[in-house]
């Protein structure tokens, strides 16, 4: 299992490219189930995630060519079943998106439970309960869901959430656009991941209004055709960049990122100290103040307000803050695990419930920690960037799910970083 050995104190500067968005390449992928045409996706990003679903697909009978790193051709026209296997889903709950397109398509699905981060429960319940509004039959068999179109095809409905979910919403998009009728979904998510679907299936053919806002609508069409798509730039790993600047106090300039995808991000760091300059429609450059980081409160919200996402990367930030920060997280209730990490590397944090006071500023020191999640891996390893000494970060198998190249990337910004074997991690003195 590998590690991130990481030599902190070095200020980052240079350019850093963004990769594609994962979760928006994620939903795309299983869009092409939704035709027996080839769909062909650009900027498609190499992580674990976006590999495991390719995986997904191939098993299920489609056939995915890569004629270049960041091209996917993924043709659907040989399914051979309309089953995912636990193998597969346990790894990743992106997964789940398989069920909307081959319901959709093929009248049924069989999908097993999804597995992925731990960072609380996050029931798929919305989703059955959108297929049944559908005209599904949905059951639960063994840990897999069974979903079946009693008469082969979805019938439009009206669909409100309870609560915002993203793959919700992406998973009904997909099963309503084969579907006899119009589709209304109300209190969608409005992530720019979800209108990024969107404009794919448009071009497939499909027919959606309103992505991007809380009301979507859908009027199912008879099939789908191929298309050619290019992936929006990664928004979180573009507010990771920003905070690893910051953080370092250096100066690096973001290219191929988009801005408009984190609005909050940007004028929430600015108000803790960040100077973000937008040289263009698809570039930043990012110092700290001269007059260094000043602690201020956060509340993770679902778009366009301020990202879970991001949350962990800010309660990194904000360790080097001056002042306390009152940070409250709201989407998912198991996610400060981070937070005792940060705390063996000097941190001053303390949790009840859902909110994180962070009493900054706080010097770090170098430390052997461990990574619970995805985002809490980036914390982490931004924590180490800016601490005294060597750090030892294990599970770093997280963060590979979502940032490709991510050691690459710091290292030509200068940072001391490094990937280590189990046996190297072994014999190396961490101070």
């Amino acid at each position: 299992m590998d590690k991130f050995l990481v030599k902190g104190g070095i200020p980052l500067k240079g350019k850093v490219e963004i990769s594609g968005a994962k979760n928006s390449a994620l939903p795309c992928l299983a869009a092409a189930l939704l035709t027996a045409e080839t769909v062909t996706l650009h900027n498609v990003p190499y992580v674990k995630d976006l590999i495991t679903q390719r995986r997904l697909l191939e098993d299920l009978g489609a056939t995915v060519q890569t004629p270049e790193l960041r091209t996917h051709k993924i043709t659907a026209r040989n399914i051979e079943r309309c089953e995912a296997p636990y193998e597969l889903v346990k790894t990743m709950r992106a997964s789940v998106l398989a069920l909307g397109p081959l319901l959709a398509r093929f009248g049924q699905a069989k999908v097993s439970l999804p597995g992925g981060c731990a960072i609380g429960t996050r029931p798929i319940d919305l989703h059955l309960k959108a297929f049944e509004n559908l005209g599904a039959a949905v059951e639960l068999e063994s840990g897999d869901v069974v979903a079946r179109a009693p008469k082969g095809r979805l019938v439009g409905a009206d669909i409100e959430f309870e609560k915002v979910t993203v793959t919700g919403t992406e998973n009904v998009m997909m099963a309503a656009a084969l579907a006899s009728g119009k589709t209304r979904i109300k209190n969608a998510a409005q992530e720019p991941e979800i209108v990024d679907l969107a404009e794919l299936m448009n071009r497939m053919g499909a027919r959606i209004k309103g992505a991007g806002t809380p009301e979507i609508t859908i009027d199912g069409v008879e099939a789908l055709g191929g298309a050619e798509h290019t992936i929006i730039p990664d928004r979180i790993e573009t507010g990771t960049f920003i905070v690893a600047a910051a953080i370092t106090e250096g100066d690096v300039e973001i290219t191929r990122c988009d801005p408009e995808h984190l609005r909050a991000v940007i004028t929430k760091l600015g108000e803790a100290g960040v100077e973000i300059d937008e040289l263009n429609q698809s570039t930043l450059r990012v110092r700290q103040s001269s007059n260094g980081l000043t602690a201020s409160d956060m509340t993770t919200e679902p778009h366009p307000l301020f990202p879970t996402d991001m949350q962990a990367q800010y309660m990194a930030l904000m360790t080097q803050a001056a002042g306390d920060s009152l940070i409250k997280e709201t989407i998912f209730e198991n996610r400060f695990m981070h937070a005792s990490e940060l705390v063996r590397m000097g941190a001053n944090i303390s949790i009840h419930g859902n909110e994180a006071t962070v009493h900054g500023r706080t010097p770090l020191a170098g430390a052997r920690i461990l990574a619970s999640d995805l985002r809490a891996s980036a914390s982490l390893v931004l924590a180490a960037l800016c601490a005294k000494g060597e750090t030892m970060i294990d599970r770093v198998y997280h963060i590979d799910r979502g940032y490709e190249n991510i050691v690459k990337k710091l290292v030509s910004l200068g940072a001391g970083i490094e990937r280590i074997t189990e046996d190297a991690a072994s014999t190396a003195e961490v101070s």
